[in-house]
């Protein structure tokens, strides 16, 4: 049995009249909510919706790229702390809309513009926070690659400001918006797994060593200085700047932050949990003999009550678990359901049901631009972004106290731990400080 027999057939007319009852009210609700926000002079953009990214190498241009292809949508923008980059990311813009965006290297002069109704983040995880909490007060709504922060304080701050000055805020993580992710959860969630106590959520690959390298000279055109931002001065290294900067305590988060959101986004939405009560991690640098300080191999269990989701990413194997290499799978008495990029499958029943794939990420850039027009939420609102960031970031801050630590969710702090509420947040250069919300 597929998917669409599956939703057509065992919904049922409860759930069907359920969803329409919501979809109504939520209708009704966007009226009401769309109303209220035309009051405000700056929450209602013109038909085309005037966008600029900031971070434009891989990811960021990729995103910028695909917006660009919106018929209602105009990057004017782009903006790097490297000259470099230039020239690939026009040329991608360029093709999708037929003109060249501008280009400045200091992300507060977008900010500054008038013209420009949201942003694009695609940066180091070090600076997401606080250009999307200044993007807020400048009153531009905001999309925000993931993790949506460095430290789980941050996370909450973004929060705070997108509520505060009424902005859009949507993470990355484009799963969501996936139809056959959406219909893998609620297929758990319908009750045709039994009992589901236990998730699990990886990435099992294998990464190049990033070897040992010598600081050097800043390269030309970079601005480096802006490039640290809130993170430590220190002298410029090749190895803590593009893309390897993931693997690094002042700039990044790790794998975690980097393939675990997505998966752990997955798991925690179908197991129906948000932060959990207890955390404990082991793992470290078993294989790579080079310059990371994040680990290459770890594992994080995540206790709920009555519930517990497990984490594992080695970046040295090719052999991945249930056959994929990196998924989400929820274990019920009455079966087991497997669910990646690919499709999802349903093991231990007769005439289980199945899933192909679906897009995901074009439908999560138009979702963006749906709502910057609408004032709706969007799919990966920052609340959720930020929880799902928040479970890697707790996974972390397990792993470097060494020991077990117990969270309270509702006051967003580590119990009885001194070493590890510091971890939940971070020091600061002063002229980068979290702006006051």
């Amino acid at each position: 049995m597929d998917v669409e027999e599956f939703l057509k057939r065992d919904v049922n007319r409860r759930q069907f009249l359920d969803r329409s009852a919501r979809n109504a009210a939520g209708m009704a609700a966007g009226v009401v909510g769309l109303a209220s926000n035309m009051a405000l002079a700056d929450s209602a953009p013109n038909e085309r919706v005037v966008l600029a990214g900031i971070g434009m190498r891989g990811q960021g241009k990729f995103l910028t790229s695909s917006m660009a292809s919106f018929p209602d949508v105009q990057i004017k923008t782009i903006c790097d702390v490297d000259e470099a980059v230039l020239p690939a990311a026009v040329k991608s813009i360029e093709k999708e809309q037929g003109t060249a965006p501008g280009f400045v290297s200091d992300f507060r002069k977008v900010l500054d513009d008038p013209e420009i109704d949201g942003v694009v983040i695609a940066t180091p995880d070090h600076w997401h926070a606080l250009m999307a909490i200044m993007a807020c007060q400048a009153g531009k709504d905001v999309y925000v690659e993931k993790p949506v922060s460095h430290n789980l304080n941050e996370g909450i701050k973004i929060i705070e400001a997108a509520r505060k000055y009424q902005r859009v805020v949507q993470s990355g993580i484009h799963q969501r918006s996936g139809a056959h992710f959406q219909s893998a959860v609620e297929f758990v969630q319908s009750g045709k797994l039994g009992e589901v106590k236990l998730a699990k959520a990886w990435i099992i690959h294998r990464r190049k060593s990033i070897g040992k390298k010598k600081n050097t000279a800043v390269p030309p055109g970079v601005n480096y200085d802006l490039w640290l931002g809130p993170a430590a001065s220190r002298p410029f290294n090749p190895n803590r700047f593009h893309y390897n900067w993931h693997w690094f305590w002042d700039y990044g988060t790790g794998e975690m932050g980097n393939w675990g959101v997505h998966m752990l986004d997955i798991a925690r939405w179908g197991l129906g949990v948000d932060l959990p009560e207890r955390i404990s991690a082991s793992g470290g640098n078993y294989f790579f003999n080079d310059d990371q300080e994040t680990p290459d191999t770890q594992v994080v269990q995540y206790h709920y009550p009555g519930k517990t989701l497990v984490w594992e990413h080695r970046l040295w194997s090719v052999h991945g678990m249930e056959g994929r290499n990196a998924a989400a799978a929820f274990y019920g008495d009455k079966g087991t359901l497997v669910v990646d990029r690919g499709g999802w499958k349903v093991y231990d029943q007769k005439d289980a049901a199945t899933s192909g794939t679906s897009d995901q990420a074009t439908t999560h850039h138009r979702n963006f631009i749906d709502c910057i027009k609408t004032r709706n939420k969007p799919t990966s609102d920052i609340e959720i972004g930020h929880v799902s960031s928040a479970l890697c970031h707790l996974g972390n801050v397990a792993y470097r106290a060494g020991q077990e630590i117990e969270f309270d969710p509702q006051q967003n702090r580590v119990i009885g731990n001194e070493q590890a509420q510091v971890f939940l947040g971070r020091e600061y250069r002063s002229k980068w400080e979290l702006p006051q919300i």
